[in-house]
């Protein structure tokens, strides 16, 4: 999780949104990303989904069986259709989603059981260190829409 937050820093740095995201197979990290969908003019630039593609492309498999997700904030719900899909094992994350959250902050994906993949999920990891990222940059950036 300590490493989702550094790269959420690197996407703050960017003018990014801070969240960060890598996934972890077999103790190992084989996938890393942090938003950039400002910067690359693409609403699917998410975090995790930058994790997902880095992690199928260095094992050469779109399937992550057995992986774990950590992402600094609650997974939304094109990202979380992504884990389902890749079907990431573990989703653990820093801080709850209360407008956007597809783990239990406004929907539970991984609940609806007419789905066919269910990742255990853990949320609060890290939480303080993840909102304050999120707070200080949005406050950021409203003191720069106001000068």
């Amino acid at each position: 999780m300590r490493e989702a937050l550094s790269l959420a820093q690197r996407a703050a740095s960017e003018g990014e949104v801070p969240v960060g995201a890598v996934v972890v197979l077999d103790g190992q990290v084989i996938g890393r990303g942090y938003n950039t969908p400002i910067g690359g003019h693409d609403p699917t630039a998410h975090a995790e989904i930058q994790a997902l593609r880095a992690a199928a492309a260095a094992i050469g498999n779109y399937r992550l069986a057995g992986a774990t997700l950590y992402a600094t904030l609650e997974p939304c719900v094109m990202c979380t259709g992504a884990i389902q899909h890749a079907r990431i094992a573990r989703v653990v994350f820093g801080a709850m989603d209360p407008k956007t959250g597809a783990c239990g902050s406004v929907v539970d994906l991984f609940a609806e059981v007419r789905l066919n993949h269910h990742a255990v999920v853990q949320g609060g990891i890290l939480a303080e260190a993840s909102i304050a990222l999120l707070r200080q940059f949005f406050q950021d950036r409203r003191r720069r829409s106001d000068s």
